[in-house]
């Protein structure tokens, strides 16, 4: 086996581990791979004396890929568009996440990762994702880290730790509040998904209030619902739609996102009192979901 071929296997080595760093950074099994490839015709140019460390070169070529993409991303950052859906549940057709991505790659990349980390990754900025991603996930030392981000290690290091303040966020209850808020919340999400109407019955308070953002609701819908049996059968007609959905902390209680492929598309703000679901907002408007503070709960 010559040089070449020796290379070319030491790579293929690495390809799943470079993936899954490129996928954590970027949110993206498309992207992630054009990444990947990238770092594979880079290696191919390579002299025989630039790489000695192989991994380590690897992960800081894949690295710096995704940080010019994430960068490129920050500059030109399109909102999402598409039909407006009633109850804040959206069309399953968007749940490819980027333009011609893979639907089933890319819900694996979801359950891999995490729908409401994928959406919290996404808020960090390129450098701030980077650095959290390296050290948190990958276990990549700072030293390594910081001529990626262009940083000392110390500048790195409080990167990653700002980052990871921002993932994990701040609860505004107390842990049994907390606890009981998500178990609602969360029994809501499992009923809405399964489209059952006894379910979302026992869970909403006979008096609750369901109230949207205009661009969440079709033409002619009124952004308020009342009654019990009136949000339940709403919620019931989109509630496929609602696999789509994560619980996570949103403005420090728990809420739902619904991010099809990773990717934020509304939240469900949502109010609990006595155990049941006493109202829930659907925020859909841009500069609304910008404002929300977005965290993951913990496991």
């Amino acid at each position: 086996m010559d040089r070449d071929e020796v290379r070319a296997a030491r790579f293929e080595a690495e390809r799943g581990r470079l993936r899954a760093v490129a996928q954590r950074m970027l949110g993206s099994t498309g992207e992630a791979e054009e990444a990947v490839q990238e770092a594979w015709l880079r290696l191919d140019r390579a002299g025989p004396d630039e790489v000695d460390n192989l991994p380590g070169w690897l992960t800081t070529v894949v690295s710096r890929i995704c940080l010019d993409v994430l960068r490129a991303r920050a500059v030109r950052r399109e909102e999402p568009t598409g039909d407006a859906l009633p109850a804040g549940l959206p069309d399953p057709a968007a749940g490819a996440g980027a333009e011609g991505a893979d639907p089933e790659r890319e819900a694996l990349l979801v359950d891999s990762v995490g729908r409401a980390l994928l959406v919290v990754l996404d808020r960090l900025g390129p450098a701030e994702r980077v650095a959290f991603v390296l050290h948190d996930g990958f276990a990549v030392p700072f030293e390594q880290i910081a001529p990626i981000v262009g940083r000392t290690p110390v500048a790195a290091k409080k990167l990653a730790s700002r980052a990871r303040q921002r993932v994990r966020g701040a609860a505004a209850l107390p842990p049994e509040r907390l606890a009981g808020h998500r178990r609602v919340v969360e029994a809501f999400l499992s009923a809405a998904r399964g489209g059952d109407l006894a379910a979302l019955l026992a869970v909403l308070a006979p008096d609750v209030v369901r109230r949207a953002d205009p661009a969440a609701l079709p033409a002619g819908r009124s952004p308020v619902a009342r009654g019990a049996e009136t949000v339940a059968r709403e919620t019931t007609v989109f509630g496929r739609r609602a696999r789509f959905g994560a619980v996570a902390l949103v403005d420090g209680v728990p809420g739902i996102v619904i991010a099809p492929g990773g990717r934020l598309r509304l939240v469900l703000r949502v109010a609990v009192a006595d155990g049941l679901v006493a109202g829930y907002e659907v925020v859909a408007d841009p500069e609304r979901l910008a404002a929300l503070e977005l965290a993951v709960l913990p496991e």
